[in-house]
């Protein structure tokens, strides 16, 4: 059986779609393969997404803010931007979604953390479809 291909959109790519592409990765590794990008990619992992993904046993600083150039260009089977509205390009898809997540970049730790558990929650979810 072939592996869904996952991709996660935010802006910047260092907090929401870093986190979506590591629980994909974490929750569904056997059946997916997930990737992250942003559409204007800073270049750097938030160390506070770093830090909370610490706190769950995963270790997020191996990942990199990649643009939307650098991932593979294929037609992915979801792509899943999070709340980047206007500023997504298009990327070919079988199936896209929005999940208008909150950026949490400037959040307090419990705040972040329940973006964090939001993100979590949806990746699961979609992985279950």
């Amino acid at each position: 059986m072939e592996k869904k291909k996952l991709l996660f959109v935010c802006i910047e790519n260092s907090n929401r779609s870093q986190m979506a592409e590591a629980f994909a990765k974490i929750h569904g590794s056997d059946v997916a393969d997930a990737y992250s990008a942003g559409s204007k990619a800073s270049g750097v992992v938030n160390p506070r997404a770093i830090k909370a993904m610490n706190e769950i046993g995963y270790d997020l600083s191996k990942h990199k803010s990649t643009s939307l150039d650098e991932i593979p260009q294929i037609t992915y089977d979801y792509v899943v931007s999070m709340g980047c509205g206007e500023k997504c390009p298009f990327v070919p898809a079988k199936q896209r979604l929005d999940w208008d997540i909150p950026d949490p970049k400037a959040m307090e730790p419990d705040e972040f953390n329940k973006v964090r558990d939001l993100i979590e929650k949806k990746v699961k979810e979609l992985l279950q479809q």
